[in-house]
């Protein structure tokens, strides 16, 4: 599996970070472990930080909490990812309320749930973790650009045993918790990639990033999955899984580091890269098929019915 770019970072740790003091960040699942960490992080560096959450009173909370770390202002914007009426309120209040933003951070997601559906009748998983932020992404690109700022993408290792079932992408037929999660982590890589491409091409100022968390111990491994890949997984974050706030370095890493760089992925960088060291990650090969992005990129306007108009 090829590195995308070899940017020299090693062993990154959020140290490393200038001030950011006057920049703004919007981070979506910001109420709740690696959002919740990487928020802080930010913070703590003097930036103004708006969490995006579903539920407002954990949303509330994580507001109160962030605004110990630091002297910026620290905001609650309610957002559904699942809800594309949701998503268009939440860009158009950001839009008005907050201006520039120095980066979007699509970081909340969901992992293995029960077969369900979207307010638009997407499959979850996907409609969740890709399409909803790709919505939000197009609609906040303009509050990105005037920032000159980044739109960073969480993907995972999962991306690795995904693929995009063009012909099946809703999973109506055969559905399987795994296969949808991959699929819409690989999707994640994808868009991030294709993101990066369409910048370069139209010589934006914008940056896409892409990061993931390794294997870190979150609510993501307990709130989604059902009995049987839960009680797996509390065995499992005992034994193998790094604190949230170690995870969060790499979002951290992509959101504010002077270092990272556009179409860059970074995360840990140990054992299966479920750990250890931040730095440069490895991508699966077949997340490179530039033909399999460019579709994916035509199918969500599609879906969303919203062209993600870059350059």
């Amino acid at each position: 599996m090829p590195i995308l770019k070899d940017s020299g970072i090693k062993d990154w740790k959020p140290d490393r970070l200038p001030d950011l003091k006057g920049k703004q960040y919007l981070i979506t699942g910001g109420n709740s472990g690696i959002g919740l960490e990487a928020a802080k992080i930010l913070a703590g560096k003097g930036a103004n930080v708006i969490i995006a959450a579903r539920n407002p009173e954990k949303g509330a909370k994580a507001v109160a909490e962030v605004k110990l770390c630091g002297s910026g202002k620290i905001d609650l914007l309610q957002l559904d990812l699942a809800d594309l009426s949701s998503v268009r309120r939440a860009a158009e209040q950001a839009t008005t309320q907050y201006g520039p933003l120095d980066a979007l951070i699509n970081n909340a997601g969901i992992m293995q749930t029960p077969k369900q559906k979207t307010a638009d009748g997407f499959e979850m998983q996907l409609g969740t973790n890709h399409l909803g932020h790709f919505l939000l992404a197009a609609l906040l690109y303009d509050q990105v650009r005037q920032a000159k700022g980044r739109i960073v993408t969480l993907s995972s290792i999962a991306h690795k045993f995904g693929k995009i079932h063009f012909d099946n992408l809703m999973l109506e037929r055969g559905y399987d918790p795994t296969t949808s999660y991959t699929q819409s982590k690989h999707a994640n890589m994808l868009f991030g990639l294709e993101l990066d491409r369409r910048l370069r091409a139209a010589d934006e100022p914008v940056m896409s990033v892409i990061c993931h968390p390794g294997y870190s111990d979150t609510a993501l491994q307990s709130t989604g999955p059902g009995a049987l890949f839960s009680g797996v997984y509390k065995v499992t974050n005992a034994l193998l899984a790094q604190p949230a706030k170690l995870g969060a370095y790499p979002t951290v890493l992509a959101a504010a580091g002077d270092k990272a760089q556009s179409g860059g992925y970074y995360g840990p960088t140990g054992l299966f890269d479920a750990r250890g060291p931040v730095g440069d990650a490895m991508v699966a090969r077949h997340a490179l098929k530039e033909d399999v992005a460019k579709r994916l990129w035509q199918v969500s306007e599609e879906l969303v019915g919203q062209k993600f108009a870059v350059g």
